[in-house]
């Protein structure tokens, strides 16, 4: 019986996981642009069209990715040592 590989998983709008793309890392759906790239580049200054247009996406993927980071950050839980 032959391996059954792993699938792409939507984890959120606009945002897959694929073992064989990018090495599971998130990337923008149908790319294989890595949201972490994306938002270094946003972090850096660029601006949304800029990026967009530079890694060939549409700024609502941009704007995906963002949503996406912003999800992952609202569920963590921060410790911070007492002095």
């Amino acid at each position: 019986m032959p391996k059954r590989l792993p699938q792409a998983v939507q984890v959120a709008p606009g945002i897959v996981v694929d073992p064989q793309i990018r090495f599971g890392q998130p990337v923008i759906k149908g790319t294989r642009v890595p949201v972490a790239v994306l938002l270094d580049e946003l972090a850096g200054g660029s601006e949304v069209p800029d990026v967009a247009r530079e890694y060939g996406i549409t700024p609502t993927d941009v704007r995906a990715a963002l949503r996406y980071a912003a999800g992952l950050l609202a569920g963590e839980d921060l410790l911070v040592a007492a002095r």
